[in-house]
């Protein structure tokens, strides 16, 4: 299991306070303003320079921009150039690039494709196999369905499980949506103006939450029917 103590600071005031450990799959969850976005900041190293921080950890995140880590962004327009076809986009050989659009459900047919010729179910299962690519240890997702139709939502979700199986990589979910982290992870911990309010094995938690926080951000997601089913 890999524990994470993650401390972010502006002018001196904490801004971020976290410890987390995952063995498989966790999802980061809380509202906007919770702390989650400066948390993934901070594991992409993409935090401003005005702001310290301070990271220790069972992944060596200096590895990001090597063959360790993968980041799947929440808009795939944001990992993808849109006047460059898809296949110019890879770094690997054309035989892989077709075996990773298999792996994700896509006809090889759309790596002569340009971006914006896609669906965004397409796109972002383009973003996935672009992830797959290095062979990673763990995949960082930032709210990847967000701006995805139920249906293609739950196809997203159903192929990310099944990739973690085949590929044997860990995943932290950064998102607000309780509904795909139920769905996707075996762990939730959930923050509240930068620090961990509750953490746990997912349905435990969504089961018996403890802090008031948790039980309004199940009830903002869920339906009582949805939530028995």
């Amino acid at each position: 299991m890999n524990t994470s103590e993650l401390k972010i600071k502006l002018d001196g005031n904490t801004l971020v306070d976290i410890q987390f450990s995952f063995s498989h799959s966790l999802a980061l969850v809380g509202q906007s303003g919770s702390g989650k976005s400066l948390t993934l900041k901070a594991l992409l190293g993409m935090l401003p320079e005005n702001m310290d921080y301070s990271l220790k950890n069972g992944f060596d995140f200096e590895l990001i921009k090597g063959e360790s880590i993968a980041f799947i962004p929440q808009n795939p327009f944001t990992a993808l150039s849109p006047l460059t076809k898809i296949k110019k986009q890879f770094f690997c050989s054309q035989d892989r690039m077709e075996e990773l659009f298999k792996e994700v459900g896509l006809h090889k047919g759309l790596l002569d494709r340009f971006p914006p010729e896609l669906s965004g179910g397409q796109l972002q299962r383009v973003v996935i196999a672009m992830a797959l690519e290095v062979q990673p240890k763990l995949l960082l997702l930032d709210e990847p369905t967000t701006a995805l139709d139920p249906e293609t939502r739950c196809m997203i979700i159903k192929l990310l499980k099944e990739l973690q199986e085949r590929e044997n990589f860990q995943m932290l979910f950064v998102t607000h949506d309780i509904v795909s982290a139920k769905n996707l992870c075996e762990d939730i911990c959930v923050i509240q103006d930068g620090e961990v309010v509750e953490f746990g094995k997912m349905l435990k938690v969504l089961e018996q939450p403890q802090q008031a926080y948790t039980k309004q951000l199940i009830e903002a997601n869920f339906s009582n029917r949805e939530f028995r089913q």
